[in-house]
């Protein structure tokens, strides 16, 4: 299935949380904290406003609230505004 946001939105993977601390305790899935980092699936066009700066494969910083979650053929995704997205990791 292919997802093609709208506008100035973009549809984020979330990377996994961690599962296994340094010391190799196992954390349980209800004290995980919610990624804030994510990969950029598919983007928007932008607006006549706002241009698109963000692009696929950006690895992309997000607020802790930011975003809707979506879930498809099992996986789940962010889909946010371009302005929710807080910075882009740059390697």
């Amino acid at each position: 299935m292919n997802i093609k946001p709208l506008a100035d939105r973009v549809l984020i993977l979330p990377t996994p949380a961690e599962e296994v601390t340094a010391a190799g305790i196992i954390i349980p899935d209800s004290a995980k904290e919610k990624p804030l980092r994510g990969t950029v699936i598919a983007t928007g066009n932008g607006t006549k406003d706002e241009e698109m700066v963000i692009e696929k494969d950006d690895e992309v910083l997000y607020g802790k609230y930011a975003g809707t979650e979506i879930e498809i053929e099992g996986t789940k995704y962010l889909i946010m505004r371009q302005s929710d997205v807080l910075a882009v990791i740059e390697r």
